[in-house]
């Protein structure tokens, strides 16, 4: 059986760029390189994680410029012509984000750093989606020959970890974005990995980020990079790297189901590090304890997914951050089938997530998604009814 090739190559701490290109260049040759996937002259789609403007350039939660900058290197060598393109989360100005983390510096040394939100965009189907049956993405993604996924090792408020699956979000526009996050994330995500099937991954883990992410974690000197061609794998590797159980991950779970990579240890092949030598359990979203909920009610049925789950979570603690968690003083949020006590104040409840009972559905604060994103669930408590 032919197993899948996932590369963990460790740094030295807090490496400088030259650093950085070594252990990216012996990753990435590792993993058998790039010989296969770029030919002369063909567009290779860089596409690294500047979900938000981070708190810091080292917080862990923004793919670092230093390992794109190494990848376009070498696909310049291979007579390639490497973009480094991203489009940030709904509602961010990416070039705001890309300031931050430097990318602004590699247009000034003569790299092609594009910000997606300012390009064409096309609708094109989705064959056999799931829940996708056609998708808004930009041109500029279509027209690769190659897209190298460039992720960070990170936790994730929604989906556990967040990786180079997940980060192919950003290749959509941000009414998508939203979309995706009302009809399942999990099974839109894969949909988006099929319609794009990218060629390899290289995760940046020398600061990762543990509890709650993907942008507000706490950072972790890992000082790794991991690659491969199966992004399947290398999630899965990644994510063992972290302490999960890859099984367990639904997303990685659920990519391995559609026939989009090797998920089992007996599938996979580790080269240059051991994982047993690297491992290190995060902290879980849900094991953050600056999340407070004093006088807020949170519900959750038996069976509710994590996704709605630390949603609320994270939710409650972006309005902490805002300065607005006030107005959720005497709130009842409810998840998945539970229901509120019985006496509490319609406009007092907030419904989250389609699995929730169709009465509650029906209610002014109902937040529709699988699992809705977090935007939406502070909207729905802030609303004035």
């Amino acid at each position: 059986m032919k197993r899948s090739t996932v590369a963990i190559v460790r740094t030295p701490a807090r490496p400088s760029p030259e650093e950085v290109n070594a252990a990216v260049r012996q990753a990435v040759e590792l993993a058998g390189g790039l010989g296969g996937v770029v030919s002369k002259g063909a567009l290779v789609l860089i596409k690294p994680n500047l979900v938000a403007v981070p708190p810091s350039p080292e917080a862990g939660a923004c793919t670092r410029a230093s390992v794109c900058k190494a990848l376009a290197d070498m696909v310049m060598e291979l007579g390639g012509r490497p973009v480094i393109a991203e489009s940030s989360a709904r509602g961010i100005d990416t070039e705001q984000v890309m300031e931050v983390m430097g990318y602004s510096r590699l247009r000034q040394e003569g790299c092609e750093v594009v910000d997606l939100k300012r390009t064409q965009t096309v609708k094109v189907p989705v064959p056999d989606g799931a829940v996708l049956k056609e998708v808004t993405t930009f041109e500029l993604a279509l027209q690769a020959q190659a897209i190298i996924s460039v992720p960070v090792m990170k936790t994730h408020d929604q989906t556990d970890v967040s990786l180079s699956l997940k980060n192919l979000k950003g290749l959509v526009t941000d009414a998508e974005k939203r979309r995706i996050h009302q009809v399942g994330i999990f099974e839109g995500v894969c949909d988006l990995n099929a319609l794009f099937r990218p060629a390899f991954a290289v995760v940046d883990g020398i600061t990762a980020q543990e509890g709650l992410g993907p942008v507000y974690g706490l950072p972790v000197e890992m000082n790794l990079i991991l690659a491969g061609r199966d992004l399947v794998a290398v999630d899965a590797v990644t994510s063992a790297v972290m302490g999960f159980d890859p099984q367990e991950v639904r997303l990685i779970r659920m990519a391995a189901a559609r026939g989009l990579g090797a998920l089992s240890a007996e599938e996979i092949q580790v080269l240059g590090e051991r994982v047993e030598d690297v491992r290190r359990r995060f902290l879980r979203m849900e094991e953050d304890e600056r999340v407070q909920l004093r006088d807020i009610q949170v519900l959750h049925a038996e069976g509710s997914c994590t996704g709605c789950r630390n949603g609320v979570l994270s939710s409650l603690f972006d309005m902490i951050r805002a300065g607005t968690i006030e107005r959720a003083r005497g709130m009842c949020i409810v998840t998945g089938g539970a229901l509120p006590p019985s006496g509490t104040p319609e406009d007092r409840v907030v419904p989250v997530g389609v699995c929730c009972p169709e009465e509650l559905k029906a209610l002014a604060r109902y937040v529709k998604g699988c699992p809705p994103n977090n935007v939406d669930i502070v909207e729905a408590i802030l609303r004035a009814l």
